[in-house]
This record gives C-alpha cells, sequence and structure tokens, in this order.
C-alpha cells in the first residue's frame, strides 16, 4: 500500500528523507527552564573511596558538577539537531544518596525552543565524570535514571514528571 500525504505524518526533522533543523525564526522567544537529573549507582568500594575520601583521582562531585555546567553550554556541540541557544542560567547539583549519587541539572534560557537537551547533557556529562573520577575504585560503577524532571516556558504545555519513576 502507497503511502498517501493524508496518512504520512510530517516529521519535523527530516524534509524529503533527509535530515534538517528546524527552522525557529519565527518562534517566540519566551524564558523557558527545565530539570533533569541523572543516578551514578556506587559499588560498595567506590562508596568507601568517596565517603573516606581516599578517591586516588580526587573529589568526583565537584569535578562532575563543572563538568555539567560546561556540558549545558555544548549540547549543539553533541546533539545533531539541536540548535545552540544562550544558556542563560545553569546549576548543577551532585550529592551522595543511600541509592548513589544523584546529579540535577537546572537549565535556563530566553530563546524560541527549549532547553529540556541542555538538561539531559548536564546531567549526563556530569555522570560521566562521576564515573570517569571513581572508576579507578572500582569499573562496576552504573549511570542510570537519566530523565526530564520538569520544563517549563513555550508553546507546549508545562512538564512535571511522575516521581513513581525516580532514578
Amino acid at each position: 500500500m502507497a503511502d498517501t500525504p493524508e496518512l504520512t505524518p510530517q516529521l519535523t526533522h527530516f524534509r524529503d528523507g533527509l535530515p534538517r533543523m528546524v527552522d525557529v525564526t519565527d518562534k517566540v522567544i519566551t524564558t523557558r527552564t527545565a530539570t533533569a537529573e541523572a543516578w551514578v549507582r556506587l559499588p560498595p568500594e567506590a562508596r568507601a573511596a568517596l565517603e573516606a575520601g581516599t578517591n586516588p583521582k580526587g573529589d568526583p562531585l565537584t569535578v562532575a558538577r563543572l563538568a555539567g555546567l560546561a556540558g549545558s553550554k555544548r549540547t549543539a556541540d553533541l546533539i545533531l539537531l539541536c540548535h545552540p541557544i544562550p544558556v542563560t542560567g545553569a546549576d548543577v547539583q551532585v550529592t551522595l544518596e543511600d541509592a548513589g549519587v544523584r546529579i540535577t541539572a537546572t537549565v535556563r534560557t530566553t530563546a524560541p525552543t527549549g532547553v529540556e537537551m541542555e538538561a539531559l547533557t548536564a546531567a549526563s556529562v556530569a555522570a560521566l565524570n562521576v564515573y570517569d573520577m571513581l572508576k579507578a575504585a572500582s569499573k562496576a560503577l552504573e549511570i542510570t535514571g537519566i530523565r526530564l524532571l520538569s520544563k517549563t516556558g513555550g508553546k507546549s504545555d508545562d512538564y512535571l514528571a511522575d516521581d513513581s519513576t525516580a532514578g
């Protein structure tokens, strides 16, 4: 059965079968915020090194925080069809909790397109840096639970994740 125009959805990032960057020229510039999280599960030896301050590479939580901030600003270099947008504010929190290292990244912009990818990139890059800093203590670290927690601004409705799916 041949596709008919009525049955084929219009893809936003592909035209005539080829990828493209969506034109946001005419979209309204609004303030947008997104928060994402990631988790790094710690095997006992990595947790012990972190808690005792004996990790051979130094403090992974501080390095991860800085890496997440830097990652938020480099998102368009990593996500192929993502627009480069001005990051007007970013905050990355990296905390040791019972379940492991929890990373939350909140990113703000005033732009014609959203900032969810910047928040997700910040959380992901921070988690990768926790792994890199703790891999000498254990290779069994696990990065998990990368997800969008909330977003505001723009033409689509605000979003708030269901807590029942937490990392």
